[in-house]
């Protein structure tokens, strides 16, 4: 079935609608317009949108673009927001022009903020932009960070345009877009810790990184010193792997049944490799000298 695309609003000075946020609780659409300073609530079953122009308001935001509106859940009225370099907790009844601050959250002295989203923890994440790079000054200085408890933490760093974020817990996976760049990553992704990780991955001699491409049935070589990254791939007989670079098939799966091998490690002392069939639940030992193989269940 295609989509129903609908204008709901017309663009009523709109120059440039961002962070679209949908509540559940309230059944309303919330946004800002980045360059007009204002948040933004719509509410389909009635049609009714209201808005705020948070410059106007209040002097401390005076001059500043606002990328994102969020609701705290279980606090009735209550906001974080993101204004050039900062976030910050504010009250809005949603209806009305008055806006008030509550708190500072977090400053980046060096860079502004652009998309924020939460995870289904409700844990936020947001990053930033390099100030003056979209004009063509500076370099990639942005980060990424996560924001729980008031309590900050910057997991990724050298952004250009911190944009899109997407969560799927299904798949453990993060998914993020750096627009400067032109790139869309994947990570994995523990909801309950708000770690983000590349899947496996080594580093040789050269300082080339070698990346699984779990469910791709290969290994590829990146070279992180050119931008023609990609440097070589190398296909492999199953789909889901988890480390590279070595490639030797050195057991066979059909007769150990091993589903889902992870974790892999290798122990100079013994001259052996430890890792796991993640569904089989046993442990396994691998000499090469030997070609021996063991395993325990856990």
């Amino acid at each position: 079935m295609a989509p129903n695309v609908e204008k709901v609003i017309d663009n009523n000075g709109i120059q440039l609608g961002e962070g679209p946020h949908w509540d559940s609780k309230t059944q309303a659409l919330y946004f800002v317009n980045y360059s007009g300073q204002h948040i933004h609530k719509y509410v389909p079953a009635t049609k009714k949108h209201t808005k705020a122009n948070i410059a106007l308001l209040i002097l401390y935001f005076s001059g500043k673009s606002v990328s994102f509106v969020i609701p705290v859940e279980n606090k009735e009225n209550q906001f974080v927001i993101a204004t050039e370099n900062e976030v910050s907790l504010i009250q809005w009844d949603g209806k009305s022009e008055k806006v008030s601050i509550l708190e500072t959250l977090f400053v980046d002295p060096n860079n502004a903020f652009n998309d924020g989203k939460c995870d289904p923890s409700g844990r936020l994440w947001t990053g930033t932009i390099a100030k003056g790079l979209l004009e063509g000054n500076g370099s990639p200085t942005g980060n990424l960070y996560s924001f729980q408890n008031k309590k900050s933490v910057s997991h990724l760093s050298e952004i250009g345009l911190s944009n899109g974020l997407a969560f799927d817990v299904n798949l453990n996976k993060f998914y993020y877009v750096d627009s400067y760049k032109g790139t869309l990553d994947q990570y994995d992704f523990d909801v309950t810790t708000g770690r983000i990780g590349l899947d496996g991955m080594a580093v040789d001699y050269e300082g080339n990184l070698w990346v699984a491409v779990f469910n791709g049935s290969k290994v590829i070589k990146i070279d992180p010193r050119k931008p023609e990254a990609v440097v070589k791939t190398i296909q492999i007989p199953t789909k889901q792997i988890k480390m590279a670079p070595k490639v030797e098939k050195v057991i066979d799966n059909a007769n150990t049944g091993i589903q889902l091998g992870e974790g892999p490690h290798w122990d100079s002392k013994t001259q052996a490799l430890y890792f796991v069939n993640y569904f089989g639940q046993h442990i396994h030992k691998y000499v090469p000298a030997t070609k021996k193989n063991t395993q325990r269940q856990t």
